[in-house]
């Protein structure tokens, strides 16, 4: 009779326990500090991590540090003290990483090529990927933002909203696996607005929205972060905080519209 040969135990056990193990974070900042020379303590030791495909809104009166974190998480500053860990990896300031993507507040400082289909292209271009991979992605990226007929247009005549899709689809042709958005309201009218409302519900990237369009920030993110004085006051549910009048007063925001209850009166005779 032949023996039939056992399972390697040994094996299954490591499969086992690596499929057990949790997956690294997609951002974890740790006592992250930061100042600038006028302003020494624009960030005090903010400590967050941010889960893959969470999208998670920033909110904060004008100065409270969003757009400094949002340069920090990126790389393109460096903080005074703490680390940033993406994905389980050390991200060291001025390192290229591809897998992270920053949206400016104004569109107009992130298009400067001669076409919107150059200005899409630039990023994979230059992470020397062959031209037609290029050329799939501008493709891609276009018709997920729905700016597929702009292509061929200079994107200094564009609207701002335009504009503002165009920068997404630039940002998405790299394929980036976080995309921080630093106000991507501010240049919208309602209908773009409400195209990015929805095309940001269905992303599948890990997603941080820095925003004072904080109707916005209640329909796409799951999960909202209070930052004033340099400190994170409060993290949680979105309806929850944004819903505590008391808190938004005191850090200087209102709470939204529509979590506000009204009773209209009723009319009769």
């Amino acid at each position: 009779m032949t023996d039939i040969p056992m399972t390697d135990t040994s094996m299954v056990d490591s499969i086992l326990t690596m499929a057990k193990q949790p997956k690294p974070a997609a951002i974890a900042a740790q006592a992250l500090s930061f100042g600038y020379p006028d302003q020494p303590e624009v960030l005090c030791g903010i400590t967050l991590t941010i889960q893959e495909g969470d999208r998670v809104g920033i909110i904060g009166h004008n100065g409270c540090g969003k757009t400094t974190l949002f340069m920090l998480l990126c790389g393109v500053l460096s903080p005074a003290a703490g680390e940033i860990w993406l994905f389980g990896d050390l991200l060291q300031p001025g390192q290229f990483r591809p897998e992270v993507g920053l949206l400016f507040q104004n569109p107009d400082d992130q298009l400067f090529s001669a076409s919107v289909r150059d200005d899409i292209a630039f990023g994979p271009q230059n992470m020397g990927l062959p031209p037609a991979e290029v050329d799939a992605r501008v493709a891609q990226a276009a018709d997920m933002t729905g700016i597929t007929h702009l292509l061929d247009r200079l994107p200094h005549h564009l609207s701002g909203g335009e504009k503002q899709m165009v920068a997404i689809a630039g940002l998405l042709a790299m394929t980036p696996s976080i995309i921080l958005y630093d106000e991507p309201t501010a240049s919208l009218d309602l209908r773009t607005r409400r195209r990015l409302i929805r095309f940001l519900q269905n992303s599948t990237e890990t997603v941080l929205i820095s925003s004072h369009d904080l109707e916005f920030v209640l329909e796409v993110c799951d999960r909202v972060i209070l930052i004033d004085d340099g400190h994170i006051i409060a993290d949680g549910d979105p309806r929850a905080i944004m819903g505590d009048q008391a808190l938004m007063e005191a850090h200087g925001l209102e709470k939204p519209h529509s979590l506000i209850p009204h009773n209209d009166p009723h009319h009769g005779a």
